[in-house]
């Protein structure tokens, strides 16, 4: 392109330039590009650099620079060539047209610098202005020069990189949630792999927008880096997700700084997943790839099989400390002090006493808890619209008494996620089961799972019983303020290896369901508890 180089340097930098160009060789202690008579006499000298020879050497390669003889500033680095091939694609390659240098503070060694780069490119012109520093070493001569590297050109290249100045191949893709809010990684830490899963798995399919025109890095490998500059914004293909900026923000927050913590939230109405959180944010999604035993929140659907059985919440279901089934494994409550001889239904579910439970597995038969499973959708493969761990077509086959009652109480072979049990809790708030989804159901790859859902008996039931578990239950604490529209069940479960239990929770308020797990942390109420408390209330 050529074009004309403007320097902004100071007086002494000019001078500097000056005397640089009117001398061949000789004389001029401390000039750059002229060898000292020590380096002369010796070339190995390799005498501290002054501030002077530093600031001199400084202002004359930004002078040479900013003058467009770009053969001359490469000629004041350490390595010539590469410079002067990295000027020669700077100029090129982002279309620059001319170029301000203004010198700024010192730097041990150097100084910093502004460079003021003006851009012309498809009918678009552009004033660039971004700070940049370099360093004073000395060449294999023993002369002062400038320490090259890519970066002396503009700090956001690294060595091999070039700047390019182009429309982009493509509109940008911006991710939504549901009311058109722009989600990020960086302000979203968790859903950082979910967006850029959604614009590799939907990116091609979508329509629409402008791209942009402007300067970015063109990396080493031959990829594109960050847009630094720009000269015509481009308008965005948008895909719109169904999560909730508000809960996902509230999501974050509530996991932030609880190690192997998730945290899953729908809506009841329609299965929309509104907020996924998890941390640590660059660890393993635990509110989508959990795939842990659930403890007693799942309790909610073995209460729904009683329920489908034709016990109601008074039915007598006796809670002892230590008792079991069929002569089978021994089990015994959290507490020891939990026991109830004349306990019901709704007071075990409640209290989450264990043994209630797990004497009423008679009641039940070999397939009556899966039956109630695949009510709720668990027996079926979810295609959510991102990669999750959800419905379990493989749900372990109950018929072993044991494996039954583990089962019941959310053990045994049982794996789950809060995606899961967030849904979970949203079937038995509506009664209905919709298979959660993150985008538009047009845009899922696979089928929608369905299922016949909870009779208005089961649902009318389980509802005053999860409503029962905060007004005289466990979870009576951390969903303290939470209105006759909302109920909860609290778990903890056991996994081999660990010294403590999972802590679990699942509950829903309004149109709002959401789960949550922390591992090895304890009880639920006062682990998972309050993260779910905290999702709840930010829907409200």
């Amino acid at each position: 392109m050529g074009g004309v180089f403007t320097a902004m340097v100071g007086v002494a930098g000019v001078g500097a330039y000056n005397i640089y160009t009117g001398l061949d060789g000789g004389g001029g202690s401390g000039t750059p590009g002229v060898r000292s008579q020590a380096a002369a006499a010796d070339p190995t000298t390799r005498a501290p650099l002054t501030g002077k020879e530093i600031t001199a050497t400084a202002g004359s390669f930004l002078a040479a620079w900013s003058s467009g003889d770009t053969a001359a500033a490469a000629a004041l680095t350490n390595s010539p060539e590469t410079a002067a091939s990295d000027l020669e694609a700077y100029t090129t390659g982002a279309h620059i047209g001319s170029v301000k240098t203004a010198p700024g503070a010192a730097t041990p060694g150097g100084e910093r610098f502004t460079v003021t780069a003006r851009i012309a490119y498809g009918g678009q012109n552009s004033t660039w202005t971004y700070g940049s520093s370099l360093t004073v070493t000395r060449n294999s001569a023993g002369d002062p020069a400038v320490a090259w590297s890519a970066s002396v050109l503009n700090p956001g290249l690294a060595s091999g990189d070039t700047l390019l100045t182009s429309t982009r191949d493509a509109p940008d893709l911006e991710v939504t949630d549901r009311a058109g809010n722009v989600l990020t990684g960086d302000r979203y830490p968790s859903l950082a792999r979910i967006i850029a899963d959604l614009k590799q798995r939907y990116g091609d399919r979508l329509t629409g927008g402008t791209p942009a025109i402007g300067t970015w890095v063109r990396k080493a490998d031959g990829s594109d880096g960050p847009m630094l500059h720009v000269l015509r914004k481009g308008t965005g293909m948008r895909l719109r997700t169904t999560l909730d900026a508000t809960l996902q923000s509230a999501a974050e927050k509530a996991v932030s700084g609880r190690n192997g913590a998730g945290v899953t939230a729908l809506d009841t109405r329609s299965g929309a997943v509104l907020a996924v959180a998890y941390s640590p944010a660059d660890g393993v999604d635990l509110a989508l790839m959990e795939d842990s035993a659930p403890g007693s929140t799942f309790k909610i659907v073995t209460a729904a099989a009683l329920l489908d059985s034709g016990m109601t919440p008074s039915s007598t279901a006796p809670c002892k400390a230590d008792d079991n089934y069929a002569n089978g494994r021994m089990y015994h409550n959290d507490s020891p002090t939990l026991h109830k001889a004349d306990a019901t239904l709704a007071w075990d579910f409640a209290q989450s006493c264990n043994t209630g439970f797990i004497r009423q597995a008679g009641r039940l038969g070999s397939n009556g808890l899966k039956n109630t499973a695949a009510k709720f959708g668990l027996t079926r493969e979810w295609s959510v619209g991102t990669p999750t761990l959800d419905g379990r077509p493989d749900m372990p086959d109950s018929s072993a008494p044991d494996e039954l009652t583990s089962e019941m109480i959310g053990q045994g072979e049982l794996g789950m996620s809060p995606l899961v049990m967030a849904s979970v809790a949203a079937t038995a708030a509506s009664g209905d089961f919709h298979q959660p989804l993150i985008v538009d159901r047009g845009l899922v790859e696979g089928p929608v799972a369905t299922a016949s859902g909870l009779s208005s008996r089961t649902t009318g039931y389980l509802r005053q019983m999860m409503r029962g578990a905060i007004t005289d239950g466990t979870a009576s604490g951390v969903m303290s303020g939470f209105g006759p529209g909302s109920g909860a069940k609290t778990g903890s479960a056991e996994v081999s290896g660990q010294s403590t239990t999972n802590g679990w929770f699942a509950a829903y308020a309004g149109h709002v369901a959401a789960a949550a797990v922390v591992h090895d942390a304890g009880h639920g109420n006062t682990t998972a508890g309050p993260i779910v408390a905290a999702v709840l209330r930010a829907g409200r």
